[in-house]
């Protein structure tokens, strides 16, 4: 399966399922930038439930502003709120102090373009898990293709209705099982058992 879809921050499960059982892997980066999108956001399961966690960009002037352009907006510390955020849902899961100190690089470096600081996301999520993912990127706006199976809705949250397997969840008895947060909420929870788990996903 050769698959095209979005880089994002911190991918849902869905895209690293999709991601895992593709032969080829390509980036779509010729989009325009579409608000309240996967771009710039991640859901993981907070004290209180769902929570959102989104970075700020910065405005263009102009109607439609390539995803690749985008700037973030570092005029409020999103990195420290989101690095807080993260510890308030997951200090007590069983793989928090392992993981924390890979993660953070996204909270202490300034990166100019949200493409860029996902790329380096995939990168240092990639590690965490232990796998080799290589991809390509486009250099055109793919409208339609039959060359790849297209998961570009997937980065639309509202479209993206995958359901995953449950696994144990630090909050789950006060709301139940979220499916298809941030992949961090299962490498939090799962460590190395993580790698697996997805290879045994169905999307």
């Amino acid at each position: 399966m050769n698959i095209l879809l979005h880089p994002t921050y911190f991918p849902s499960i869905s895209h690293y399922v999709a991601m895992m059982r593709a032969e080829t892997i390509t980036f779509e980066v010729e989009d325009n930038f579409q608000k309240q999108s996967n771009r710039n956001r991640m859901y993981i399961y907070g004290p209180n439930g769902l929570q959102l966690l989104n970075i700020p960009v910065v405005n263009s002037s102009e109607r439609h502003q390539k995803y690749k352009d985008v700037k973030i907006d570092y005029s409020d510390n999103w990195q420290k709120n989101h690095s807080k955020s993260l510890e308030a849902a997951y200090r007590n899961s069983p793989f928090y102090e392992i993981l924390e100190h890979d993660l953070q690089p996204v909270f202490e470096k300034n990166h100019t373009f949200l493409l860029d600081l996902n790329f380096k996301i995939f990168e240092i999520l990639n590690e965490c898990l232990r796998v080799e993912l290589t991809f390509s990127k486009t250099t055109d706006y793919c409208h339609k293709t039959n060359e790849f199976t297209d998961f570009r809705d997937l980065v639309n949250g509202k479209k993206d209705t995958f359901i995953n397997e449950r696994y144990t969840q630090v909050f789950e008895d006060k709301e139940g099982f979220l499916p298809n947060l941030s992949v961090l909420d299962l490498l939090f929870n799962e460590g190395r058992c993580s790698k697996d788990y997805l290879k045994e996903q169905i999307i």
